[in-house]
């Protein structure tokens, strides 16, 4: 072989060792974090508990004084269509307005370069019916009963999915005089109520606004923007004044299926 062809085949090697290096094997056995951060908006402004004002899409005026819901079932997809679940006992989070740090859900996945995110708006029928010694920290019911900001219907054996509570002057007055309303929305088709079935699969792309690049010793973080005023605007214009409170009812698949339009990618810090 001539020497510049002996020349020109190391350069070729090299170069292809190179690129490899740059692009590690999916499910390789390496794994580094992910996080999906969940950023609560009402159209172009953060949402902030107690103080925030703002205008929903029939022109009703609200605060907002509660705001909280599960994502679970998180699935990854390669940007060569290679997909991976998150183990499922690793997949349950409950993110709540009132702490930060429940609103960077952080997982472990393999290396690799990924496309899309999909995720559950719920807990799924499978969990909920679950034995209770299966359903531990933010799914255990005695720590996330219905009362002071819980997640769990006692009387009716499920967890609330999406919980949101707040002040409107369009709401009927309480007793002690607060016009206050309250959307507790739950259901996934099981024990009193099979046709009432809430739980929602949501995919966003990441390949516009960035695909979340994960290496061995760094992180990724998927910057996702969650809107509550489409909460209220969809297929349904929820009005406060007519539904100030919606629970376990028909009239909560309406708002259902406005909320699963709430979630939208934004970017990908790598």
């Amino acid at each position: 072989m001539k020497p510049t062809s002996i020349i020109i085949l190391a350069l070729i090697i090299f170069s292809s060792c190179k690129k490899n290096s740059d692009q590690p094997a999916v499910n390789a056995g390496l794994k580094s974090s992910l996080t999906l951060q969940f950023d609560n908006i009402a159209g172009a402004a953060n949402v902030q508990l107690n103080t925030g004002r703002y205008t929903n899409s029939v022109g009703e005026d609200f605060t907002i004084t509660m705001l909280q819901y599960y994502i679970s079932n998180v699935q990854l997809t390669t940007t060569d269509g290679t997909k991976y679940a998150v183990p499922q006992d690793s997949s349950y989070f409950l993110v709540r307005e009132s702490d930060p740090a429940t609103q960077f859900c952080k997982l472990n996945v393999p290396l690799g370069e990924y496309r899309s995110v999909s995720f559950v708006l719920g807990v799924d029928s499978l969990r909920s019916t679950m034995d209770v010694s299966k359903r531990t920290g933010v799914l255990d019911p005695a720590a996330t009963g219905h009362d002071d900001g819980g997640m769990y219907w006692g009387w009716n054996s499920g967890y609330i999915f999406f919980r949101m509570e707040g002040i409107s002057s369009f709401a009927p007055a309480d007793p002690a005089g607060l016009k206050k309303f309250r959307y507790h929305i739950g259901g996934f088709g099981g024990y009193s109520a099979p046709s009432l079935n809430n739980i929602k699969n949501i995919t966003l792309d990441l390949s516009a606004n960035g695909t979340a690049k994960v290496r061995e010793g760094r992180s990724s973080n998927v910057h996702i923007m969650v809107d509550v005023l489409k909460m209220f605007n969809g297929a349904t214009d929820v009005s406060i004044a007519a539904n100030p409170t919606v629970m376990f009812g028909d009239y909560s698949a309406r708002v259902a299926a406005n909320y699963v339009q709430m979630f939208r990618h934004d970017h990908t810090e790598n």
